[in-house]
């Protein structure tokens, strides 16, 4: 049979509750949990944001080379439609420049504010568990005492180390009580704190999604030609590029 002897500065006595480190667990593992969601949670906004601006930045340019198209100068109707088109897209990213200002402000940066709270929680976290080292340390070193015999010098370091593991018990049962207190309380705090953002997210987008069903309506009615249904406009385009396709420049070897 092995012998296993007790690990050197641990006391034999248990100092805190199973329940109580379950309990302690169980809360800063939600904890963690929510940090790590609002981290992903701040980054997936920022790049959702980022790619809503360059898809808009992207259209702009798009109607600005279409407007320096040669052709625009020989063709009035095609020089009508690109500068309607392009109306439409300053007006969309104006709009979406306005959605992503209010995402920033009442989402990203609510978000990157809360996730600051966490490092200050994990020091906290961190402040406790020196404080129950020590402890464990330190009624470790009463029980060696406590299991000598009884004479004057170990009476008077048992009398010591007594003295000395009070203010440090003392220190971890506040800490510990105090994390036990406000860990569920930050973490309840969540939904009120977050619900604003969210609905204010959620208003952005239907405000800008409204606009955008106004622009392209006004540019469809712009650009619709009555009596020229998609299915014509396909058939046409088809037989031009039959046509161009016949050209011996462009004719296959």
């Amino acid at each position: 049979m092995s012998w296993i002897p007790f690990k050197i500065g641990q006391p034999k006595k248990q100092i805190v509750p199973k329940t109580v480190e379950r309990d302690f667990e169980r809360e800063y593992g939600k904890l963690q949990q929510l940090e790590e969601q609002t981290k992903r949670l701040q980054k997936d906004m920022k790049k959702s944001t980022d790619a809503d601006l360059a898809m808009s930045k992207s259209a702009v340019k798009i109607s600005l080379d279409l407007l320096s198209n040669p052709l625009c100068e020989q063709d009035q109707n095609f020089l009508n439609m690109v500068t309607a088109l392009d109306t439409a897209m300053k007006r969309m990213d104006a709009f979406n420049q306005e959605k992503v200002n209010q995402i920033q402000k009442t989402v990203i940066e609510p978000l990157k504010k809360f996730g600051s709270v966490f490092p200050s929680l994990n020091m906290a976290v961190k402040r406790r568990e020196q404080a129950l080292q020590d402890y464990r340390r330190l009624q470790a070193k009463v029980e060696k005492y406590e299991e000598k015999e009884k004479t004057g010098p170990v009476l008077a370091k048992l009398h010591q180390a007594r003295e000395e593991l009070r203010p440090v018990r003392d220190d971890f049962e506040a800490k510990n009580k105090q994390l036990l207190d406000e860990m569920p309380r930050f973490y309840n705090s969540r939904l009120d704190y977050f619900q604003p953002s969210f609905e204010s997210l959620i208003r952005a987008q239907v405000v800008y999604y409204s606009e955008m069903h106004k622009i392209f309506g006004d540019l469809t009615q712009q650009l619709d030609q009555p009596g020229c249904p998609d299915e014509q406009r396909e058939r046409e385009n088809e037989a031009r590029l039959s046509e161009l396709r016949a050209l011996s420049i462009v004719a296959d070897d």
